[in-house]
């Protein structure tokens, strides 16, 4: 039973870390060889907006807290992608029980949305001030062999997952960035968590009934969208 358990976790962590080339943007890509920063300036001036976060779901809602102290170019890259809307209509792509789910970068269908630039990583800073992929933390997800390449997609721990944090300097121990923490609706990222998966295209974890991003918005303390 316990070289049982043992296995189903190895395997869920090595499902994640062999994500799919095409996960995300990798400077030359797709999405241009800019920086986060370098799509931000070519936009609007952006409108301040809340470090509370509330993700409207078709299975329910949940509400972040943004951590722009412990990884600011994160944060201010989430924040410019809720500004423009992006992450409305997207799906939660990668969903493994125990371990997290994973969004931010496909369509309904599994169609790729892609938004310009790359972020650096800041899975080392975070590190030093106590922020980790503990259950709850939301984080930047990014190709094996390019943690410099994150882009919009995100994952969700629903457990503590102490592999995916910043080791040393190298492409394969930089680790996964945390960037905030669930503060409300952790029971719907866990349900979300458990629903039926399929095989589609080069993924192995497909929501069955896709679950969808409905809205995503800055509120206040009391929940009120500002």
């Amino acid at each position: 039973m316990r070289q049982s358990i043992f296995c189903t976790a190895a395997v869920a962590s090595l499902l994640f870390l062999a994500c799919d080339k095409s996960g995300e943007v990798s400077p030359g890509g797709a999405g241009g060889d800019v920086s986060a920063e370098q799509a931000a300036a070519q936009e609007a001036p952006p409108v301040p907006i809340s470090d509370r976060i509330r993700v409207t779901t078709s299975m329910g809602a949940f509400t972040l807290e943004l951590l722009p102290d412990v990884a600011p170019k994160t944060v201010e890259n989430f924040k410019r992608l809720v500004r423009n809307g992006f992450f409305e209509g997207t799906i939660f792509h990668r969903v493994i029980p125990g371990f997290m789910i994973q969004g931010g970068g496909h369509l309904p269908g599994m169609e790729k949305k892609v938004a310009g630039g790359y972020l650096p990583n800041e899975a080392d800073v975070a590190k030093e001030k106590g922020l980790t992929n503990k259950r709850g933390t939301i984080s930047m997800a990014y190709v094996p062999g390019n943690p410099h390449g994150a882009n919009s997609q995100f994952f969700i721990n629903v457990k503590n997952n102490a592999h995916l944090d910043f080791k040393a300097k190298t492409l394969t121990d930089f680790g996964h960035c945390p960037f905030g923490r669930v503060i409300q609706g952790m029971d719907v990222v866990d349900r979300i968590s458990k629903v039926k998966t399929k095989n589609m295209n080069d993924y192995t974890t497909v929501p069955l009934t896709p679950v969808i991003v409905t809205k995503v918005e800055g509120v206040d303390a009391d929940g009120s969208s500002v």
